[in-house]
């Protein structure tokens, strides 16, 4: 991209990474969803699990910053991951 684009706007939007599939972990399921922010992923998914029948959701985002897309799901999913080990279902309290 030239220098001019990139001063005034130009092909320098951000981009959504593609959606990740869901995965099952421990009895709840990880949607990875990294959010793009200036060029950069932040760290982000979806845990949603079942709570006395009732099927509950947490939105983690994380202050954490990640260049690469595909790097920012692995992340997303690890940090869910670590979350839930040390909540568990106190995730939807």
């Amino acid at each position: 991209m030239s220098l001019l684009k990139r001063l005034f706007g130009g092909g320098g939007a951000d981009k959504t990474p593609a959606a990740a599939a869901s995965i099952d972990y421990e009895g709840f399921r990880i949607t990875p969803q990294p959010s793009s922010e200036g060029g950069q992923y932040r760290i982000g998914a979806l845990i949603e699990g079942e709570v006395n029948g009732e099927t509950k959701t947490h939105h983690l985002i994380r202050a954490d910053l990640i260049r690469d897309a595909d790097e920012a799901v692995d992340a997303s999913i690890r940090k869910a991951k670590q979350m839930i080990d040390q909540m568990g279902a106190r995730l939807f309290d």
